[in-house]
């Protein structure tokens, strides 16, 4: 479990007492490509193999499972290290992108601020997908998302990422302290399985970022849903790469933020 008790100070009705909580765990993990070092992120220990699968697909370092020749969680003291090994075709094809020096991650929070959308279109390729889906449905699975959320249950910490299929079945939940963890999480699962093109719908727990739209994108999922509202960028990139956004509106409703042809009434 993802969870550490602790006991904690509780203040009702002006008085003190002890309660022992679950919260959530976070720490860092370490991500090398080729024996190098290439990033950090700060995560929910778990999954740490599909971590970084998905990781490595949403920063374009790799297409195919293939083009990974191991993947490997690190013994002994270096528990949060995980070492990435690629084909000699796809070192190659990417060495400009790993030799860049004091790199930082494109969907890491530290650039949310820059103007990314020109370097990101010319890197990502619009969603042809024309998927459409019901907006009672649509609005159905936000509001029901924390059935799928164990960790958020007991910490009231976590985000979470759920991919459904064309039927709007989930196909694969993941959960962390990083709402870009948790998708790369559930990406990497289904990338790594070879089940990847059969997801059409994400649900996410967060607010849209362009970083997330960005991993859809990389993904190639037509639809984007979320608890919270989306930045103007995240919107701005979700036109331009025919990915369609939506989240629920107060009183219950919902809210098409871009391409409002996959929903239907």
């Amino acid at each position: 479990m993802s969870t550490r008790q602790y006991t904690i100070t509780e203040w009702k009705n002006n008085q003190r007492s002890s309660l022992a909580l679950d919260l959530i765990d976070e720490e860092p993990l370490a991500i090398r490509i080729q024996g190098k070092p290439y990033a950090v992120v700060m995560r929910t220990p778990g999954d740490d193999i599909a971590h970084a699968a998905g990781f490595c697909l949403t920063e374009g370092l790799v297409d195919h499972p293939d083009d990974i020749v191991q993947l490997a969680a690190c013994d002994g003291t270096d528990t949060n290290v995980v070492t990435v090994t690629l084909t000699p075709e796809r070192q190659r094809l990417i060495a400009g992108h790993l030799d860049r020096r004091g790199y930082i991650s494109q969907t890491s929070c530290g650039l949310c601020g820059k103007t990314l959308i020109d370097e990101l279109i010319q890197a990502l390729t619009p969603v042809t997908d024309t998927t459409a889906i019901r907006l009672p449905d649509a609005q159905w699975h936000l509001e029901h998302l924390g059935r799928l959320q164990p960790v958020r249950r007991l910490s009231r910490a976590a985000h979470a990422a759920a991919l459904l299929d064309v039927n709007l079945q989930p196909l694969v939940v993941a959960e962390d302290v990083g709402r870009h963890n948790a998708l790369d999480k559930a990406l990497g699962r289904l990338f790594l399985d070879g089940r990847l093109h059969h997801a059409k719908v994400v649900v996410l727990s967060s607010r849209i970022s362009y970083e997330l739209v960005q991993k859809s994108a990389r993904a190639q999922i037509p639809i984007l849903l979320a608890l919270s509202r989306p930045t103007h960028l995240a919107v701005d990139l979700a036109t331009r790469l025919n990915i369609s956004l939506a989240g629920l509106a107060k009183p219950p409703g919902m809210l098409l933020y871009c391409h409002p042809q996959r929903f239907l009434d």
